[in-house]
């Protein structure tokens, strides 16, 4: 039998794993069938080899199976036959912690992740190595253990120091920048490094949502003098960083930069996934996309996210939402995942169902925008206006009354016509502090043509055509032309929206009234596309980039934006 385990082992370290499981196999067989032919040690690394065998092959429940009984039987040995001193003094046999740490990551690929916890808790203190600790630190913040979480990454650190998640998961629960930085660098070999202090206070004010003093931090990290200059994952914080507050055009820069500079990165999928769904860019998230991934069953849950964002744009509901929520059982804190999925239930009309995975989304981050506006949206679409103006008014205070928070808390308001007035000083405050927000802009045009106020509905939307011109100006501003009586301006703004974006069926159908109503009119003189009335940079190739901001709450071609 020492013979056939020596080819056991050969087989192992020549990477032989589905080799391995049937040689295995039939040894265990062999011990099963004839009780003391095989020694007690070579049964136990048998079943270990085995267990790792099936794990490298993918076939997790088989290794789950093979560490849960060589932890029985090792169990056994030491109770029948007294071989603790024996068992630990071999360095053979893999001590009882690892083979439970190993047990936790099939439970893991199962998505059993209770049993992964009870596990690794069920290892002593003293045993715990950092990569123990580091398994369980992120297994309590995935749970809502906060205290346990930073208990288990305090104790990473302390081994570890340069652990960077382990500093960045400490950062995420709200310990204080100060308390991490003593961790991190009161190791006199690190107290120098410069880069080091500068990479802890970006993600300590990125975590208390000061975004203006985190981007300026990740700027420096990635300065030409910058030592970790062009590092595609603190161009991903960052880029991360610059969508959370909102600014949706520069994120997507940043993004598509690091993900140049390394295909491999797969970090900011789900956030690049969203910015690429909101613009309608289902040929770019496409590209994007990992050829080689698309028929794996493995992967992170921002691919899981991604996926679902393509699916979604192709508008294969059904299944983006078995993707999206793929995501969120491979991590329940993917807010992207969570709120991705509450889009398609939306969309599926499952209104209290979308709301459930919004809710789920604003309790891990409650400061997002994106679960605010899925809540907003969906208790429109069921006529509860009260509740859709509790959740904006709370929107405006958890993004510091930003030009999105107060478009959106505007939206609510002018559900109501007695509310116009505050609606238009909330865009108006909005504009104020962004004049280029478009989504401003179409809802301010909106109030402005509600109160028969068209001239200056027609030179707001002048003033943005000339600083960004798109197709939804061009269609509003045609609107307003149509209705002022001055059909030329409007038949050359429309013509110019369909240019931008063919499919506008809103300006399609005005410039058919517009030449049915001529028509009936006996002219004959058809209207010219004057330069005068069009900005010439619109006349440029390209679709609008800009995302629409429909005032319909059934419309939700927009959740995924700003618009």
């Amino acid at each position: 039998m020492n013979t056939l385990f020596e080819h056991l082992k050969q087989l192992r370290e020549n990477e032989l794993h589905s080799n391995v499981i049937i040689l295995a196999d039939l040894l265990l067989s062999i011990h099963d069938n004839a009780v003391g032919m095989i020694e007690s040690e070579i049964k136990l690394n048998t079943l270990i080899y085995y267990g790792e065998a099936a794990y490298t092959l993918g076939k997790y429940r088989k290794a789950e199976k093979m560490y849960s009984t060589a932890l029985q039987y090792r169990k056994y040995l030491i109770k029948s036959k007294g071989l603790t001193k024996q068992l630990e003094g071999q360095k053979d046999i893999l001590p009882d912690s690892e083979i439970k740490f190993r047990l936790h990551n099939c439970y893991l690929r199962l998505n059993m992740n209770d049993q992964a916890i009870q596990t690794l808790q069920s290892i002593p203190a003293r045993q715990r190595t950092p990569k123990i600790n580091m398994a369980l630190a992120n297994l309590y913040r995935l749970s809502g253990n906060e205290r346990s979480a930073i208990t288990a990454y305090k104790e990473v650190l302390r081994e570890c120091p340069l652990a960077l998640e382990a500093t960045e998961g400490l950062l995420k629960l709200g310990v204080k920048n100060t308390e991490v930085n003593t961790l991190v660098m009161g190791t006199p070999q690190l107290s120098c490094i410069e880069w080091l202090n500068l990479w802890i206070k970006a993600y300590a004010s990125s975590q208390t949502y000061d975004y203006s003093g985190a981007i300026a931090a990740f700027q420096q990290l990635l300065e030409e003098s910058s030592p970790l200059r062009n590092n595609a994952l603190i161009m991903v914080a960052l880029g991360e960083t610059y969508y959370y507050s909102g600014d949706v055009t520069n994120a997507k820069i940043i993004l598509q930069q690091a993900f140049t500079a390394d295909p491999t990165c797969h970090r900011g999928y789900g956030i690049m996934s969203t910015v690429y769904l909101s613009e309608r860019a289902a040929s770019d998230l496409e590209k994007m996309m990992p050829l080689s991934w698309h028929f794996s069953e493995d992967g992170d849950s921002e691919m899981w996210t991604a996926l679902a964002c393509l699916l979604y744009s192709n508008n294969s509901l059904s299944t983006a939402a078995y993707f999206a929520q793929r995501a969120c059982l491979l991590n329940p804190k993917n807010v992207e995942g969570l709120v991705v999925k509450g889009c398609i239930l939306y969309d599926m009309k499952k209104y209290q169902n979308a709301i459930g995975h919004f809710r789920e989304a604003f309790e891990i981050a409650p400061c997002r925008y994106e679960p605010h506006k899925g809540l907003v949206d969906c208790y429109l679409a069921q006529n509860r206006t009260k509740e859709a103006l509790t959740i904006a008014s709370n929107c405006c205070k958890a993004d510091n009354n930003s030009p999105r928070a107060l478009t959106l808390y505007a939206l609510v308001l002018m559900k109501e016509p007695t509310n116009s007035t505050k609606a238009k000083a909330l865009l108006e405050k909005a504009l104020n502090q962004n004049d280029t927000y478009l989504p401003a802009v179409y809802l301010l045009a909106q109030v402005y043509e509600e109160e028969n106020s068209i001239e200056p509905a027609i030179n707001l939307l002048l003033k943005q055509i000339n600083k960004n011109p798109t197709a939804k100006l061009h269609q509003m501003l045609a609107d307003l032309f149509a209705r002022s009586g001055e059909d030329e301006k409007a038949c050359a703004h429309y013509h110019v929206a369909l240019r931008l974006e063919p499919n506008n069926h809103k300006a399609n159908d005005g410039l058919n009234r517009l030449e049915h109503n001529m028509e009936n009119a006996d002219t004959s003189v058809q209207p010219k596309v004057g330069l005068s009335y069009v900005n010439s940079s619109s006349d440029t190739e390209g679709g609008d980039n800009e995302n629409t901001y429909e005032i319909a709450a059934s419309d939700s071609d927009h959740y995924m934006s700003d618009d």
